[in-house]
């Protein structure tokens, strides 16, 4: 009897000495802490898995080769099928196409090679009953030339004289010459002549393409008007194109446009590379325009409810710009202004403290109390099986899932799709048709809009029809959703598991962030959030077998961890426990391992709360003994 009241005695000793472990019966309650007290609740978008459709490659419903909203529609529950939080849907507004979309001609009005409002109004509908949100392209720095606000203005209307950025240009010698020496990014003057206007207007794109001018008010209010009507539509926010390119440098007090400086490094006069584009990109009142666009959105979510209504913003400037974009002390800006980092400064040779090096970039000059994002590639970029190597797609994905924040993929990266060879006969982007048959090839960006991969039927079930607006990968028949989902470590299955992991931890939404190279191959991403499981994410950069030491860089972890998500190249397996001493990576191999929680985890009035594993074990015991001595 007295031995046993003697280990009682000690279990109750042991928690008394232990309080953060657990509190004795019956004040146990008073160390819970539920999940919503983590922080608060999250918004939807940030923790959200963003995706990315060009619709034009997506899915051809009617048979004409080229991508359309019915054809969306019909493949939404596949986004649903991958865990997709919401979707961004390239330009689908009525448009001559010469830059596929990006030159709008009615900023209201669907595309007829995309369908019509009803096909758009039935999408919105099929989005709400999955519970995916639709994002669309907001194209605010130009129009298309065969908008009828251009055509008002180059006549002179009074009501859009000023829409666009007109100018005389220079006379030297009795000549006319375009008022800088501004170049377009798809080469050549920036500056072009209107004979009926006997002006030239500014492109910072093709020359069908005109600048809209911001510093005329009516311009800011038509715009912000354009995203009410879409917001009225149901749309759940907007990715902003361009953002760098709104505003240019205002006219001196002679009326005249400052040249821009040289790069040494460029000397292809024809070349965007060669200016230095102090005074057409990044000027500071583009900033505030965008904050002005927060406020739409806010005032429209004020008036009508609902959930937040997000910007999504291109952003290829410097890092201390593009931080900006979050909004200041006194204004809201972009909720995801995007992260191209692991775009810009990532190459197939950079190895682990590269990687490390640049997630850290975001993290620490990302202010206080915003939402990172991990933006893979777009329609601009190659895609990252041809950027980065085929056998880094798993890896990749990973990374992006089980780092804090969102995440934004292009459609065809969860299968590995990779950038198809375009003859230039067959090359539509105007980035490559302004060059020459020589150099074409460094400018297109038609290797990486090719048609999504479905099956291993004609056109990789794109279409039916006799030719697609850009040729089918010769691979589609490796490569392609209705295979992939039979393998079950293909790329697309890998995918699937990382975001229904994600979408099950509260550690990887919540948690805090540690990235460490092990060595200039290995790379790991701990995510750890008090009271509840820790995960680590590890890849291998290089084509060596890795033994890596996990409590050398990692000494709080305990001695083993369990393999939750393998990628074909892993020689463990889900469930399997790994030695934190002693863990053998394959080559180009990534994992994601998680430590067994010290808590128990149960519900009372509706919330979840967690219990100290030890503590229960203590409680019980003192309960045995308790019965076993009546």
């Amino acid at each position: 009897m007295i031995k046993y009241r003697l280990i009682a005695f000690l279990a109750v000793l042991l928690q008394l000495h232990c309080p953060t472990l657990g509190q004795p019966y019956p004040n146990y309650h008073a160390d819970f802490v539920g999940i919503g007290e983590h922080g608060g609740d999250l918004k939807w978008w940030q923790t959200a898995a963003f995706y990315q459709i060009y619709p034009r490659s997506f899915k051809d419903s009617n048979g004409d080769g080229v991508g359309d909203l019915n054809g969306i529609a019909e493949q939404l529950p596949y986004l649903k099928e991958l865990g997709i939080t919401a979707t961004w849907l390239s330009p689908i507004f009525t448009s001559p196409m010469a830059d596929f979309g990006y030159d709008i001609a009615n900023f209201t009005e669907i595309a007829p090679i995309f369908g019509t409002m009803a096909d758009f109004e039935h999408l919105m509908e099929v989005a709400k009953k999955l519970d995916i949100k639709i994002i669309l392209d907001f194209v605010p720095n130009h129009s298309s030339d065969e908008c009828e606000w251009f055509r008002r203005s180059a006549a002179r209307d009074p009501e859009f004289k000023d829409f666009y950025v007109w100018h005389p240009g220079r006379m030297e010698n009795g000549n006319r010459h375009p008022p800088s020496n501004w170049i377009s990014v798809f080469r050549g003057s920036a500056w072009q002549w209107h004979e009926g206007r006997q002006e030239f207007y500014l492109h910072q794109f093709v020359k069908k393409q005109p600048d809209l001018n911001y510093r005329n008010p009516k311009v800011r209010e038509t715009m912000s008007n354009v995203l009410r009507f879409w917001l009225s539509k149901g749309v759940s926010g907007f990715r902003i194109d361009a953002v760098p390119h709104v505003f240019e440098i205002a006219p001196d007090n002679q009326n005249q446009y400052r040249d821009e400086p040289r790069n040494d490094w460029d000397n292809d006069p024809e070349d965007y590379g060669y200016l230095q584009h102090i005074y057409t990109k990044d000027q500071p009142e583009t900033i505030d325009l965008v904050y002005s666009w927060r406020a739409v959105l806010d005032a429209f979510q004020k008036e009508h409810g609902g959930e937040d209504r997000i910007l999504m913003a291109e952003t290829y400037s410097p890092i201390d710009i593009v931080m900006q974009y979050y909004g200041n002390a006194t204004a809201e800006g972009a909720q995801l202004p995007f992260n191209f980092l692991l775009i810009s400064e990532l190459s197939n040779s950079s190895n682990a403290h590269a990687y490390e090096g640049t997630v850290l970039k975001w993290l620490q000059h990302m202010p206080k109390g915003r939402t990172a994002n991990w933006v893979l590639g777009n329609h601009d970029q190659p895609r990252v099986g041809s950027r980065l190597g085929r056998d880094r797609v798993d890896m990749l994905n990973m990374l992006t899932a089980t780092l804090p924040g969102a995440s934004v993929t292009y459609q065809g990266e969860e299968l590995g799709m990779t950038n198809v060879w375009i003859s230039w006969k067959d090359t539509v982007d105007p980035s490559a048709c302004n060059t020459n048959p020589s150099i074409y090839e460094q400018y297109s960006r038609d290797p990486e809009r090719t048609p999504f991969q479905w099956t291993n039927a004609q056109d990789a079930g794109f279409s039916n029809a006799s030719k697609t607006w850009l040729p089918i990968a010769v691979d589609y028949k490796e490569v392609n959703v209705e295979l992939e989902r039979q393998k079950p470590l293909s790329h697309l299955n890998v995918f699937k598991q990382l975001w229904q992991l994600r979408k099950q931890s509260q550690t990887l939404q919540r948690g805090e962030t540690e990235v460490k190279a092990l060595s200039d191959a290995v790379l790991a991403v701990k995510r750890y959030l008090e009271r509840d499981s820790t995960y680590l994410t590890l890849l291998n950069i290089y084509d060596g077998v890795e033994t890596i030491n996990l409590l050398q860089s990692f000494p709080d972890l305990p001695p083993q961890l369990k393999v939750v998500v393998v990628t074909e190249r892993s020689q463990v397996k889900v469930g399997d426990l790994v030695n934190s001493t002693s863990l053998q990576l394959q080559p180009k191999d990534s994992l994601v391992l998680q430590t067994t929680s010290s808590y128990y985890s149960y519900a009372t009035n509706g919330e979840a709360r967690f219990l100290p594993v030890l503590g229960v074990y203590l409680w019980l015991a003192q309960v045995g003994l308790y019965l076993s001595n009546r």
